[in-house]
């Protein structure tokens, strides 16, 4: 459990930072699209551990997979004239083909070893796993910090940051890149059909509360730490899903904060 509770604590940071720039520019489909092909970089390693002796961490595998998706989704953009929906949709689904081919090729012998990515598990966070999860999410952190000022420019006006000579492909590659991060930092306890929603759920319901987008952005991160300390809790407490557990926790507090908000004397509806 205080695995599960410090890799929760590095989730609810990082999601809900990087989900910012993604919400706010209409991309929150990145999260779900490079999820599922992280489920593939699972695939090849343990297909290369299975076939062939080689060993790979799953992690590492998901993350290098992660990663060459969202630089592919960025080319097929930029390149192809394809529309970045078309992108997402292609790669989403190619990812996860080649998952469900490389099983497979085994027989299914490697089914049992992708379920825990697929849904996560509390019980199988390691010690290594916390410490590629906290060295990722340093990161993560660490590279916004950085590169704050560019990135807020680029998810607000890439016209005007393109004439102001502010390199947006670097700009988006940076942000593709660390989407990748926090999507296989936080698939070993929420499970790659879930661990999108962390990326989401948190920035919408911070968008009604912030007045500005880096108030949002710390009211992001709280949301997100609350969804996980409690989905956890709730999931160890009632031997629930922990994925699940978290995203439900995550789906409530945008409800009570959507309805109160809508409901608000001193506010108003649409005030913002």
């Amino acid at each position: 459990m205080q695995r599960a509770y410090l890799a929760v604590l590095c989730i609810g940071i990082v999601g809900p930072l990087v989900g910012s720039f993604l919400v706010y520019r209409d991309l929150s489909m990145v999260g779900d699209t490079l999820a599922h092909t992280a489920f593939a970089g699972v695939a090849v390693a343990l297909f290369l551990d299975a076939t062939l002796a080689i060993s790979v961490p799953p992690l590492v595998g998901a993350l290098v997979v992660a990663i060459i998706a969202a630089l592919l989704v960025q080319a097929l953009v930029e390149f192809t004239d394809a529309r970045s929906d078309a992108a997402l949709a292609m790669v989403l689904t190619g990812g996860f083909a080649l998952g469900s081919v490389l099983i497979s090729l085994t027989g299914g012998g490697i089914s049992v070893g992708i379920n825990q990515y697929l849904f996560g598990s509390l019980a199988t966070v390691s010690r290594a796993d916390i410490g590629l999860l906290v060295s990722m999410a340093l990161v993560v952190v660490a590279a916004i910090a950085v590169a704050y000022r560019p990135l807020v420019f680029v998810t607000f006006d890439e016209t005007a940051a393109r004439a102001s000579r502010v390199h947006v492909r670097v700009v988006n590659t940076l942000l593709s890149v660390l989407t990748a991060f926090v999507v296989v930092s936080a698939m070993r306890i929420m499970g790659v059909i879930l661990v999108a929603a962390l990326l989401v759920v948190p920035v919408v319901t911070a968008s009604r509360l912030g007045r500005s987008f880096k108030q949002s952005l710390w009211y992001g991160i709280a949301a997100g730490e609350f969804a996980g300390f409690a989905g956890v809790t709730l999931a160890y407490q009632f031997g629930l899903a922990a994925g699940g557990s978290i995203v439900l926790v995550a789906i409530g507090g945008f409800i009570a904060v959507a309805v109160g908000w809508r409901f608000s004397t001193r506010r108003g509806y649409g005030a913002r």
